[in-house]
């Protein structure tokens, strides 16, 4: 869109908008159609990116128990896994499905409620609308 972004971590709804964390827009009757399928597509992301981690902890269940090593290791441990399932990846090395028994997704604590409105950084309107208008010009998908 001819401007240059960094990075943003996806974010869910409970998260503050900052230009660092991209968040949904708050789900009610009035939202556009362009905030709706910015809200899909962000989803579709976050699905991928939940995938990608299940596998990474099913390929990898050492990662399942980290809890037995140290603090300082651990860092190196997940590095290494990561490194290996992407070598994996891209050698098409086989996944076996029967790993994924195991690992059942967990849901790690979030915040009940929203985050203050306060915390909310209103540059990062102007990325999410960015974003908003990248998607809107890729059509549908």
């Amino acid at each position: 869109m001819g401007k240059a972004q960094k990075y943003v971590l996806l974010g869910d709804a409970t998260y503050p908008l900052q230009d660092w964390i991209l968040k949904p827009y708050q789900e009610d009757k009035n939202l556009t159609q362009r905030q709706l399928r910015f809200n899909y597509r962000l989803k579709r992301a976050h699905s991928v990116i939940e995938n990608a981690f299940l596998r990474l902890k099913a390929r990898w269940q050492i990662l399942l128990k980290c809890d037995d090593c140290s603090l300082e290791l651990l860092p190196t441990l997940v590095l290494a896994c990561c490194i290996l399932h992407n070598i994996c990846e891209a050698h098409n090395n086989p996944f076996n499905e029967e790993w994924l028994e195991g690992t059942e997704p967990t849901e790690l604590p979030k915040p009940c409620q929203p985050a203050p409105a306060a915390m909310e950084d209103g540059r990062a309107e102007q990325v999410r609308e960015l974003m908003c208008q990248y998607f809107e010009s890729c059509g549908e998908g």
